[in-house]
């Protein structure tokens, strides 16, 4: 194990502890709220992996790279602004996915694209969106949140 995985680890127990001298009730409550809530994400991770391990099985290095890669130019980072845009999962699923997408030759611009549109645009979620905020805010909001994930993704490979 790694240092920050021993050091997260290490902080997550001696909070735990402290918690349970505080308030012992009221942390088992809270332990099995985090225990329901991993069950109910498990099909979602295992999901995922089988996702990644389709993915790089599958579609040969080069494709990746011509799709995602440094050389992609815009044209790859508007096909993967649309894609985060449209995949509806949790942000916290698609990091293992971007750093196989890293490993196997995507650039940085891309995956900072695909993760800025993936938690800053909700194509499944805007029929919400509209009723909450109106059809009109919740369109501006998400066409504005595409092309400043774009600009970013633009920035960002100028700068790096």
């Amino acid at each position: 194990m790694n240092i920050t995985a021993l050091t997260i680890n290490g902080i997550t127990i001696i909070s735990i502890a402290i918690a349970f001298k505080k308030d012992k009730k009221k942390t088992e409550k809270a332990l099995k709220v985090a225990l329901k809530v991993s069950l109910k994400m498990l099909p979602m991770v295992i999901i995922t992996i089988l996702i990644i391990g389709l993915i790089l099985g599958f579609i040969p290095k080069s494709t990746i790279i011509n799709i995602v890669g440094e050389r992609a130019g815009l044209k790859g980072i508007i096909a993967v602004a649309s894609l985060g845009a449209v995949l509806h999962i949790p942000s916290i699923i698609s990091f293992p996915l971007t750093a196989s997408l890293l490993r196997a030759g995507a650039s940085i611009t891309s995956v900072a694209v695909f993760i800025t549109t993936l938690t800053m645009i909700g194509i499944v979620t805007l029929p919400i969106e509209i009723r909450e905020l109106g059809k009109k805010l919740a369109i501006l909001r998400n066409g504005l949140s595409f092309i400043i994930a774009i600009v970013i993704g633009v920035l960002m490979g100028i700068i790096l």
